[in-house]
């Protein structure tokens, strides 16, 4: 019969145990003192067995100290325990190694590890086939606590089993394999540990990759895992990283890409971080084979004809609206393009090896220790970066752009000598130091524009066009992504040097090569992008268009070409505004008729699947995009054009479309329409604004961005014939703007679509006025002017609606830099006779009013208000505050205050209250 406790003597345990918990010091001195003697008695280890896989009607935490105390007593005393004991010990163990709760399978797995590092597994013959036994259990918790068992016993006792004569591991190791797929990750992750502990150091290189590539597994999905361990594993996967064996390397090289995703990367890594970061650096040097395969030694190759493998596939990115925020460019909703990792110097190599896995692992580092990592780099830097060997140079320009990103800040003191130097690695005669260097310095852009131009801008642009024009295809790539980014960050910035600019990119036509000429196209289009409307001059034109042309009249409907020609010439279009009109008729007929060729596929192959192959839709994006750009050039000279053709038939179906892509273009393009020619588009509307509303979805960000700023210019053309269509969009509207975490862009589009609902339809959108103040930093344009004046059309319709929210109207009022005088006016009225006492009164025994941010935000609205308005606050609340005198915020601060709800002097910023008034300001 089995062993049972007595009554009493369970209870006593049991009373023990709960004192233990107690954080009175003499409770636990006493707790102690009764262990010891306890344990002069044989069984009371199996009152602790018992207790803790047994009473199962005990908290969890009582149990776990029950086994925890025992595992103490089989690490002191396990040799001496009776055998009878140890036996009920250990079949308790494998009976319980189910329980339902983790925090008991995992002390009984603590046990057993335990057990085995003391009595050796040759005194428990059983437990390791009853442990594979229960891996093959249908009940979860019984596989996973026997593999948290094996898992522990992996780790401690890794050498017994290798050493073990019955060879435990030949059945050990297929049995953990096959739950590598295993559905559960916990599962998944106690079998690649398993295996992980006693395979580290063999000798063969699949094992040791294998054992790199788990370790960065359960880095993703285990880290806990790990934790008790990380000081070991961070030595050896060191220690791998610069395996003879490069493939080895370079699956341990991933491992400081996925660690440094955790948020405790920085706290493990320091101790090791002086040793890491000169192993990532040497990892970034070409090895003699790199060089080979990449025919370094090949200077001169821009005669030579590219291979079509060597053409990537290119993907075309659909036309966005967004407004332009005070201080920035881009969309801000995280769908902007990805920063390029600019090693793509090495395409002929495989797509992922160890010099690009090292310079990503140093560059992630480098957001992670920030300026710390820099006295450990620039003693590497300093004597590699100047180095005679011009492999070892390369490899120090390299590690120079890997950490600009998270490094920028601790590096400023030192770009004043670099830039020069980098600019003078230019013209380096070999090849790939030159190609590097240009994406190095295209990561110090943004620090280049703002400094002087004669010391820093004009020779970096005039040397990076030597390079655009260089004899090595690989220079001239590098030098045209280099220059595009320039580009994005000077913008009108290079608006005095033009006509060397286009004199460089138009003469690359006739050198580049099949590849690098669809980078051409990147770089003119963004040159286009930047720098506006400068380039409609005739002599730009002259320069620019006829190559364009050239290429568009050459490439056939069906060529994959039209992609990079068809979205720079969209930029160009709307960039020359009617410089483009001697060209603009050729090319929106053939944008229709792609539209038309890929709407027509499309219902063939719907139709008839088995006749007809699905048409790439891209080639409708392309052209799609194009036309709104000729829209958005020519304004109101496209609508001739528009009026011979089917475009708004075509639209309707594009509308329609299930691709998301071409539904974003779609209402790309119907915005653009409505701006120039709204006549035609009018007798649409009908059919037209049940699409836009049920395409109201934040699901799909960009479609829905485009169709809300689509709404807003129609609602400015119909004016108040858009009564009828207010219900139809303004209920999916007011749900994106209260949505949680709705992207930055999405949201001030939106509240612009309101503000011009409100201006042409106040009565009807008034009464949400409280639920929509949602406006705040765009840059002064006209869509934020319309949206302005809706928001006091609104007011006047319903004051009581912006009592609550009136420091974030202050805020939409504050932001403004040069209103119009009209809209000053309209403020100012809706304010004093909209507003009134009530409204400041309320307002001043609101919490809003009580913080310092209140006090700028107000004062910046007298500012708004200009000369004339002063104690424009005062008048609006009608009463003092705190003392005798009445408020009159002009005074409150000396000199400049920039608001940014609640920052002084800096730059501003959407702070917790974003999500409320300020996006128009």
């Amino acid at each position: 019969m089995a062993w049972q406790p007595e009554e009493n003597g369970l209870r006593q345990i049991l009373q023990l145990l709960k004192e233990s918990q107690s954080p009175d010091n003499a409770t636990q001195r006493a707790v102690q003192q009764k262990l010891e003697e306890l344990n002069k008695f044989p069984d009371f280890n199996n009152y602790l067995i018992f207790v803790l896989t047994k009473l199962k009607n005990e908290d969890d935490p009582t149990r776990s100290l029950s086994g925890l105390i025992l595992k103490n007593n089989v690490r002191a005393h396990f040799e001496k325990f009776p055998a009878e004991v140890s036996s009920f010990i250990k079949q308790e163990c494998l009976n319980s190694i189910g329980d339902p709760s983790p925090l008991i399978r995992a002390t009984i797995g603590i046990l057993i590890t335990t057990i085995v590092a003391k009595g050796d597994l040759r005194n428990w013959p059983e437990l390791l086939p009853a442990l594979c036994q229960c891996l093959d259990s249908e009940d979860y918790n019984v596989c996973e606590g026997a593999f948290g068992a094996l898992q522990k016993i992996c780790e401690d006792s890794a050498e017994a089993l290798d050493n073990d004569p019955s060879r435990p591991l030949n059945i050990l190791i297929p049995k953990f394999l096959q739950f590598f797929k295993q559905q559960s990750p916990k599962i998944r992750s106690h079998a690649i540990a398993c295996n992980l502990f006693y395979l580290a150091s063999d000798d063969d290189t699949e094992v040791r990759k294998n054992v790199c590539r788990a370790l960065v597994m359960l880095v993703e999905v285990r880290m806990d895992r790990l934790m008790p361990h990380i000081n070991s594993i961070i030595e050896y996967m060191m220690m791998r990283t610069t395996d003879d064996d490069d493939t080895v390397a370079l699956e341990a090289c991933e491992y400081w890409l996925s660690l440094a995703e955790q948020p405790i990367c920085k706290e493990v890594l320091t101790p090791h971080i002086e040793k890491l970061v000169p192993i990532l650096v040497k990892g970034m040097k070409y090895s003699e084979i790199d060089i080979i395969l990449l025919k370094g030694d090949v200077e001169d190759d821009e005669m030579v004809p590219d291979k079509e493998s060597d053409i990537k596939p290119r993907f075309h990115r659909a036309r966005s609206h967004n407004q332009k925020h005070q201080g920035e460019g881009g969309d801000g909703d995280g769908e902007g393009d990805s920063d390029d990792d600019g090693m793509d110097d090495d395409d002929s190599l495989s797509d992922w090896n160890l010099r690009k896995c090292s310079a990503a692992a140093l560059d992630v580092l480098a957001n992670v220790f920030r300026e710390d990592i820099l006295p450990v780099l620039l003693p590497i830097l300093k004597e590699i970066l100047f180095h005679a060997n011009w492999e070892i140079k390369e490899s120090g320009i390299l590690v120079l752009g890997a950490i600009a990103e998270g490094c920028m800040n601790g590096m400023i003191p030192h770009l004043p000598e670099l830039i020069p130097y980098l600019i003078t690695c230019l013209a380096d005669k070999k090849a790939l130091v030159r190609s590097i260097t240009c994406w190095t310095l295209s990561r110090y852009a943004h620090w280049v524009v703002g400094q002087p131009h004669e010391q820093y801008l004009k020779p970096l642009m005039t040397e990076l066009l030597k390079r655009v024009l260089d004899a090595n295809k690989r220079v001239q790539e590098a030098a045209c992504s280099a220059f595009a980014t320039l580009e994005e960050e000077a913008c009108t910035e290079l608006v005095p040097y033009l006509g060397f600019i286009l004199e460089t990119l138009v003469f690359a036509f006739s050198k580049y090569q099949h590849k690098n000429l669809l980078i051409l196209y990147d770089a003119i289009g963004t040159l286009a992008d930047s720098v506006g409307h400068h380039l409609n001059k005739p002599e730009y034109v002259s320069m620019l268009m006829p190559p364009l042309i050239e290429k568009w009249n050459v490439l056939k409907d069906e060529d994959k070409d039209l992609f990079p020609l068809l979205e720079c010439l969209s930029s160009v279009a709307t960039a020359l505004q009617s410089g483009f009109l001697p060209y603009c008729e050729p090319v929106y007929r053939r944008c229709v008729s792609l539209v038309e060729q890929t709407l027509g596929q499309n219902l063939a192959s719907m139709q008839s699947p088995d006749q007809f192959d699905p048409p790439d839709k891209d080639f409708m994006i392309v052209a799609l995009d194009l036309l709104s750009g000729l829209a958005e050039g020519l304004n109101q000279q496209i609508e001739t054009l528009v009026a011979n053709s089917d475009i708004l038939k075509l639209l309707y179906q594009c509308m329609q479309d299930p691709m998301p892509e071409v539904r974003q273009s779609s209402f790309a393009l119907l915005g653009d329409l409505t701006k120039a020619c709204f006549q035609h588009v009018k007798q649409c509307i009908g059919d037209f604004m049940p699409i836009l509303g049920h395409n109201l979805n934040p699901e799909y960000i960009s479609v829905c961005n485009n169709a809300t700023w689509a709404i807003g210019e129609i609602s400015i053309k119909m004016g108040p014939d858009m009564k009828e269509y207010v219900p139809v969009v303004l209920g999916n509207l007011i749900e994106i703007i209260n949505r949680p975490n709705t992207p930055k862009t999405l949201l001030e589009n939106t509240a612009i679509t309101i503000g011009r609902l409100g201006l042409v339809c106040p009565a009807e959108v008034a009464p949400n006025l409280q639920q929509c103040t949602s406006l705040r930093n765009i840059r002064d344009n006209e869509e934020k002017d319309s949206a302005f004046r809706g928001v006091c059309h609104m007011i006047s319709v319903n004051p009581g609606g912006v009592v609550q929210d009136f420091i974030f109207f202050c805020d939409a009022v504050a932001s403004w830099v040069h209103p119009k005088q009209d809209l000053k006016e309209i403020s100012c009225t809706v304010s004093r006779t909209r507003l009134g006492k009530t409204t400041g009164r309320s307002f001043l025994t609101s919490s809003q009013f009580l913080s310092e941010s209140a006090w700028h935000t107000t004062m910046r609205c007298e500012q708004f208000l200009g000369a004339g308005y002063s104690g424009w606050t005062s008048s609006i609340f009608g009463r003092e505050v705190g003392g005798n005198s009445p408020i009159s915020l002009s005074g409150l601060a000396g000199g400049r205050v920039d608001f940014a709800l609640g920052r002084e002097g800096g730059e501003q910023g959407a702070g917790p209250l974003s999500t409320r008034w300020g996006i128009l300001g």
